[in-house]
């Protein structure tokens, strides 16, 4: 199987996916600490892992004004870590995050390749499409892309980077480019030979059918949340339908990898870890949060609840972006304030009568209904029970492999690398070492023809 560890984006779901920082199990202390990027990713290479992520933040999250999540403020810019922790890490991939909608094509692709030259061909990007008005706001460009677009861009986006790493030839001669397409028209000289990879690793996130063909068509690894609550089944039939769509592109199954996103939780009886994993689910859950998520869904300012108190018995605020209503003129605008500058929501009023009957039937307060709509764990258990969980997983044909969320951050991975990784290797369903130097050799993929 691979494996890969993931530092979550600051700008990412309210409720966090990683724990705090100030935990003090954490080991760090600042967001901007090199020495806990440094610790995450030492324990990664340690345990063979295949790469690290980090999630990029382009722009603080907010609600009602304030910084929704004081925890990540000051979190560095990931490709310059990245280059930073290649100086530390022999083999370890080293994947960034950027945004297809707010980077260029030229200025990206060359500091990918800086990257993939200075780790000896360990660089990853990892395709992100931004719906954030809010963050459109940072650049010239402004606004947001309409979902379609977002996804057409992304493409050309990737076409175009890659005309820039085949600009060179593999001897060593540079060549002109030019790319002309509908959101791009470049041309000029790159500045880099080209990269030891070939090029760097694509990697996309996405569950949607359009996420899936885009993956299909020009990723090379796949990032699900099909595992999301410890779904088995939900993970198998995306594999499945993921894998068959390669053929269209003229790829075969082995061209693309399917990686699960995963959190484990270990103790050393069942019931341990499961006590483990609900104390968590509360350190992510905060008060503060658990009503922020709600005012989300409700579109309406719930400061003055309790979050230790019931759901609010005021209906929720449709959203005529998204949500079906009789006639968007006459219903309240929901506030601007609660979720500024998105384009997509769920659709509240089923969201929230569905929260409703989960807490009228527990009988839970506002965090605690938060709590249990939220997604759970998908590895809880012993080093024993959760080994035989994942080999059996990948054996299935459910994934490749997993990219697993450290609980606490940076932490929380050395507890799997000691306890779990051996018993994998001992089932011979995880590597002894390192086979190859580059990213693409470690996730089994051939380099990519030249295209001069």
């Amino acid at each position: 199987m691979h494996l890969a560890a993931h530092l979550s984006a600051v700008d990412g779901t309210i409720v966090r996916t990683d724990t705090v920082r100030t935990d003090p199990r954490s080991g760090s202390r600042s967001p901007s600490d090199f020495a806990s990027f440094e610790r995450l990713a030492r324990t990664a290479e340690r345990g063979l892992f295949d790469f690290l992520l980090l999630d990029e933040g382009l722009r603080l999250p907010e609600q009602r004004g304030r910084i929704r999540d004081p925890d990540v403020v000051g979190r560095p810019e990931p490709l310059t870590v990245l280059n930073a922790l290649a100086t530390v890490t022999d083999r370890l991939g080293l994947a960034a995050t950027a945004d297809a909608t707010f980077h260029e094509p030229y200025e990206l692709a060359r500091r990918l390749a800086t990257l993939d030259h200075l780790s000896g061909g360990r660089a990853a990007w990892h395709v992100r499409t931004s719906s954030d008005a809010r963050t459109g706001e940072n650049f010239r460009r402004g606004g947001h892309l309409d979902r379609a677009d977002r996804y057409t861009r992304a493409a050309e986006f990737v076409a175009a980077a890659r005309e820039l790493w085949d600009s060179w030839t593999p001897d060593g001669t540079p060549r002109p480019f030019a790319h002309q397409g509908r959101h791009f028209d470049i041309a000029g000289e790159f500045t880099l030979p080209r990269c030891p990879q070939g090029h760097p690793v694509v990697v996309r996130a996405g569950d949607s059918e359009e996420g899936r063909e885009f993956a299909a068509s020009l990723a090379d690894v796949l990032l699900s949340g099909r595992w999301a609550g410890g779904r088995p089944e939900a993970g198998r039939a995306f594999y499945a339908d993921v894998k068959r769509r390669l053929a269209k592109y003229g790829r075969g199954p082995d061209d693309l990898k399917i990686m699960a996103s995963a959190a484990v939780v270990l103790g050393d009886s069942a019931a341990e870890a499961h006590e483990r994993a609900e104390e968590i689910r509360w350190q992510q859950v905060s008060p503060q949060n658990a009503l922020l998520t709600l005012e989300r869904i409700w579109g309406v300012d719930l400061s003055g609840h309790d979050p230790d108190g019931p759901l609010p018995d005021i209906d929720p605020v449709p959203d005529p972006r998204l949500d079906p209503v009789p006639d968007p003129r006459l219903d309240p605008v929901p506030d601007p304030r609660l979720d500024p500058g998105r384009t997509r929501h769920g659709d509240r009023v089923a969201t929230a009568e569905k929260w409703r009957a989960l807490a009228r039937e527990r009988g839970l307060s506002i965090r605690q209904t938060v709590f249990e709509a939220g997604a759970r764990q998908s590895f809880v258990g012993t080093p024993e029970s959760v080994a035989g969980e994942l080999a059996e997983s990948v054996a299935r044909d459910a994934a490749d492999g997993f990219v697993l969320v450290p609980h606490p951050t940076p932490g929380g991975l050395d507890e799997f690398v000691d306890r779990v990784v051996p018993l994998l290797q001992e089932r011979g369903a995880f590597r002894t070492a390192y086979e190859g130097a580059t990213l693409r050799a470690h996730l089994g993929l051939a380099e990519p023809v030249w295209k001069g």
